[in-house]
């Protein structure tokens, strides 16, 4: 096997076409063959071949020369709505920064992973002196307001058993590393709408979180608060609730109507 073939073997077949869209994408012409195999790195028959198959499908046309290609109306309409649903993320983040207005401590849109909670987007406090919690981050799911309205948002049998594959490491002296005391509180935050992290995650941090449900009543992400302890107590953090489940509701009908 040549360097060639091996570096084909190792770019995913479904990965392929995409990064020669990618490659014409950064080009305000059109692009030979050649050209856009320039920054992918495919063997030459290789690259011919997914050209054609992708004029073949609607998704590139021949330029005036019959050399060059350029994006056809597939590839136009997709990446107008891709675009488009851009808005969504906007809007979220504009409901965001309302409610960090409002409270004016961070506020952060998180979503489960495998990894745990990932912060998907955030609006930051205007007080210097803050807890960086940058988006991208992935925090755990035991410990943190945000994962436990997610695991709270489950049916019962199905919250314990993903409680019981979990690693309940102490991060602070007021982590549950139990699972019978995580279930208890799941129970009840279940039945309340919201969740707590009394530095449970990080010492001198408090947080609170609701979820964010669509039209279905299903989960799709946690609306969470947090600040520092110096700052932001609990009872303070407990106001805010009404706040975060107005935010909420408004997310649901924006995202999801």
């Amino acid at each position: 096997m040549t360097a060639q073939d091996d570096l084909d073997a190792r770019i995913p077949t479904n990965m392929r076409t995409l990064l020669l869209l990618e490659a014409l994408g950064h080009s305000d012409r059109a692009m030979t063959p050649t050209e856009m195999n320039a920054f992918v790195g495919l063997p030459k028959q290789t690259v011919h071949r997914l050209c054609a198959t992708l004029e073949a499908e609607g998704f590139l046309v021949r330029d005036g020369d019959g050399k060059g290609f350029r994006a056809a109306r597939r590839t136009r309409l997709m990446a107008s709505g891709l675009l488009h649903a851009g808005w969504a993320n906007i809007a979220r983040h504009h409901i965001l920064a309302e409610v960090a207005g409002a409270v004016g401590e961070t506020v952060n849109y998180v979503v489960p992973e495998e990894a745990g909670m990932r912060y998907l987007d955030r609006v930051d406090t205007r007080w210097s002196f803050r807890i960086q919690l940058p988006v991208g981050t992935n925090v755990p799911f035991h410990c943190t307001a945000s994962g436990k309205v997610f695991m709270a948002s489950l049916a019962p049998k199905s919250r314990a058993a993903f409680v019981n594959t979990l690693e309940l490491n102490q991060k602070t002296a007021k982590t549950h590393v139990s699972a019978e005391a995580l279930m208890l509180e799941l129970k009840r935050i279940a039945k309340q709408g919201y969740a707590e992290d009394d530095e449970e995650f990080l010492d001198d941090m408090v947080a609170v979180a609701v979820p964010v449900r669509d039209h279905f009543g299903r989960y799709v992400a946690s609306l969470a608060v947090h600040g520092p302890s110096q700052r932001m107590t609990m009872p303070n953090a407990r106001e805010m609730v009404p706040t975060l489940q107005s935010a909420a509701e408004k997310l649901r009908e924006t995202l999801f109507s």
